[in-house]
């Protein structure tokens, strides 16, 4: 996979955005990766259900928590 530094890829976004293959590259900053530019559709299917099993929901997920009475 093509790695770029920050600086490169703010000098290249325009020739980089034609060119991306499917694997995608990944940007660094300071050596360290903080990004991945990816085609359209490329990795997105992967995050269909990705989290399933890992998340768990504790109480009402659509409540404040807070109870209050509409007649008072």
């Amino acid at each position: 996979m093509k790695t770029i530094t920050a600086t490169k890829f703010k000098e290249q976004v325009l020739a980089l955005l034609d060119t991306v293959g499917p694997e995608g590259i990944i940007i660094t900053k300071h050596g360290k990766p903080v990004a991945k530019l990816l085609p359209l559709g490329a990795d997105s299917a992967q995050l269909i259900g990705c989290l399933r099993g890992k998340i768990k929901i504790h109480g009402d997920l659509l409540s404040t928590g807070i109870e209050w009475d509409a007649q008072s």
